[in-house]
């Protein structure tokens, strides 16, 4: 007995239509993030009058940039660079102490036997999803109980604290590391340790890759803890700094001093430098999380 395939093809117009569809809503998506960015590389080369009366993707001139650079610079005496320099300390240091812990955490969890394993790796994951303002109030008050508040370790040890770290590494040592490798090591008399370093720990670099991009960005764009438990100006990391700038601001804040020359320009400007950092290691390390996130996709 025979089958009837009752199939039709699509027709071809249907295909174009469906295709123009796609495109259209991409390019739509596409402007809808992409002309903000613009408008924010061509601010500096106004200024704050030129913001209002021209175009809003039209460009001034360097000589406006130049002057933006200098009323940026001058500041506060230059806070503008210790506000950076800040992140960068605390963004690496926490980055460091959160590859010491996450890296070997996720090894145990995914290829060690030992009681409490699975109640650690469900904690993991619970706190993994747990929205990060909810542990704002019990982090300040911890921080507070051991005398860190107003220090540099009041924003280095929380956020080496990264539990997505945690999870992808599990994800990546056990789905993707070849057992047998580690089964052999064992079997010439290594350790654990030793089989970690000298084995589980070099094939894992586009996980590790993987792993120091997000906690970077993510420590870098941190506003809301550092806000909360730095108490001075100049301990503030670059996105707080942002917000002190907003504040200086007329045109956000009617009651901000006239003669600070902080104005929509050096703002644009300010918030160019912050981004900057993250764009260089995100463009430098662009191969290497690629190869983090295809990793665990097949069993090596």
């Amino acid at each position: 007995m025979t089958s009837i395939d009752n199939t039709r093809p699509v027709p071809q117009s249907s295909r174009w239509i469906s295709l123009a569809v796609t495109a259209l809503l991409l390019v739509v998506l596409g402007l809808f993030f992409v002309l903000p960015v613009i408008w924010l590389l061509l601010a500096p080369t106004k200024t704050a009058g030129e913001l209002i009366s021209q175009g809003p993707l039209t460009f001034g001139s360097l000589h406006n940039v130049a002057r933006a650079w200098q009323n940026l610079t001058s500041f506060q005496d230059g806070i503008l660079f210790v506000w950076l320099k800040n992140s960068a300390i605390y963004s690496v240091g926490s980055l460091v102490l959160t590859l010491a812990t996450s890296v070997p955490a996720g090894y145990a969890l995914a290829l060690t036997r030992f009681r409490g394993r699975r109640l650690l790796l469900t904690i993991t994951l619970l706190v993994m999803i747990m929205p990060s303002a909810a542990l704002v109030l019990p982090l300040f008050l911890e921080l507070n109980r051991f005398g860190l508040i107003g220090t540099a370790w009041s924003i280095i040890l929380p956020f080496s604290f990264f539990p997505f770290g945690v999870y992808l590494v599990y994800i990546y040592y056990a789905t993707s590391l070849p057992t047998e490798m580690l089964e052999a090591a064992r079997i010439d008399g290594a350790g654990e340790w030793r089989t970690f370093v000298s084995i589980a720990l070099p094939l894992a670099k586009p996980v590790i890759a993987l792993v120091a991009f997000f906690s970077f960005v993510g420590n870098w764009n941190n506003f809301f803890l550092p806000y909360l438990v730095l108490p001075s100006t100049k301990q503030f990391p670059i996105q707080v700094g942002l917000n002190q700038l907003l504040s200086s601001t007329p045109s956000f804040n009617p009651v901000a001093g006239a003669g600070l020359n902080i104005t929509s320009p050096e703002l644009a400007l300010s918030i160019i430098f912050a981004i900057l950092p993250v764009l260089g290691v995100f463009l430098f390390s662009q191969r290497a999380l690629v190869s983090g996130m295809l990793a665990g996709a097949t069993k090596g």
